[in-house]
């Protein structure tokens, strides 16, 4: 984790953030700027920077990060879909360097 990072801060509770998942490897939370009803955001725990920097070593993380994200959006979005959105690097507008998926869902954003 980095000291400087906002989403390791709220994985190690120094921010609070409204969880709405947590376990050892990662947390999810409501987006405090959401652009939909509901706009969820997982992150691992684990400080990667974005896409661009993963390696083989994250194979597992990973997969446990696309099991979770479906877990979690049969939780919290409507039946009919989701929207699952990652920015990767500053061209992208990743606004936090820490890597994260948007899971969003309501019955406009779908349309």
């Amino acid at each position: 984790m980095q000291n400087n990072c906002l989403f390791c801060n709220i994985a190690k509770g120094i921010i609070n953030s409204e969880k709405v998942y947590e376990d050892d490897e990662f947390i999810a939370f409501n987006d405090i700027k959401p652009i939909a009803k509901i706009h969820i955001l997982l992150i691992p725990k684990k400080h990667i920077i974005s896409m661009q920097y993963i390696d083989d070593s994250d194979t597992e993380l990973l997969g446990k990060m696309m099991i979770l994200i479906s877990k979690i959006a049969k939780l919290h979005c409507n039946i009919n879909g989701f929207r699952l959105i990652n920015n990767s690097g500053f061209i992208a507008k990743q606004e936090i360097m820490h890597l994260h998926f948007h899971i969003i869902s309501d019955s406009n954003i779908l349309k």
